[in-house]
């Protein structure tokens, strides 16, 4: 069982019996009204601003930021050398993007991910029932390359991240538009998610959560 909620921008919460992660902690100056939090565990995607605001933690968390395999709190973490761009991070630097082994449930942050994964990367992250991606365009994939990216992985189900909100990212492209992609015409949000593996059905599902 995994139990997911947004905060805005790529920081979310997962929580499963054995512990807390808080992935990319944002700071509230980005826009989002994200309260201090308690976290056994904190991912960080790449080092920036946006990505680091470990003020928000009121507890001392094990930290990852970097590829590689962590053990957890029970917890198992594979961290993914990934891209901010297309250009093999000649832009904008280094992503990881990380997969949480939570109970019966595999859930896969894709950080700032700027290109189409390549076969590689592809076969680390298949195992993910859970994707959660961008999808505003702009520094990370837009809304055609991140369904494209969504068609490589298969997951069951979706969740979007870093489009344009009341609170922040603005700049970026709105839900709509990724939903159109996927041929979706109305998503209801909601407050958080929690999946277990006995609710994943055949088909892909896009949740899409409020900040």
């Amino acid at each position: 069982m995994a139990e997911i909620k947004w905060f805005g921008h790529a920081c979310f919460r997962l929580r499963s019996r054995d512990a807390t992660i808080l992935t990319d902690p944002a700071p509230r100056s980005l826009g989002y009204r994200i309260d201090r939090q308690r976290a056994d565990i904190v991912t960080i995607s790449h080092d920036h601003p946006g990505h680091t605001a470990l003020d928000l933690i009121s507890t001392q968390p094990k930290m990852v930021n970097g590829p590689g395999e962590y053990e957890m709190n029970d917890v198992f973490i594979t961290g993914i050398r990934t891209y901010h761009d297309n250009a093999r991070g000649a832009e904008r630097g280094r992503n990881t993007a990380y997969l949480f082994e939570l109970e019966d449930i595999v859930v896969c942050h894709l950080g700032d991910l700027g290109h189409i994964l390549t076969s590689d990367q592809v076969e680390s992250m298949s195992s993910a029932d859970v994707l959660i991606v961008p999808v505003g365009g702009g520094p990370v994939l837009d809304a055609p390359r991140a369904v494209e990216v969504i068609g490589q992985l298969e997951p069951k189900v979706i969740i979007p991240m870093q489009f344009q909100t009341a609170y922040g990212d603005r700049e970026r492209d709105p839900l709509e538009r990724f939903l159109k992609e996927m041929g979706i015409t109305e998503v209801t949000p909601r407050d958080k998610l929690v999946v277990r593996a006995a609710d994943l059905g055949e088909t892909a599902e896009v949740v899409v959560l409020e900040p």
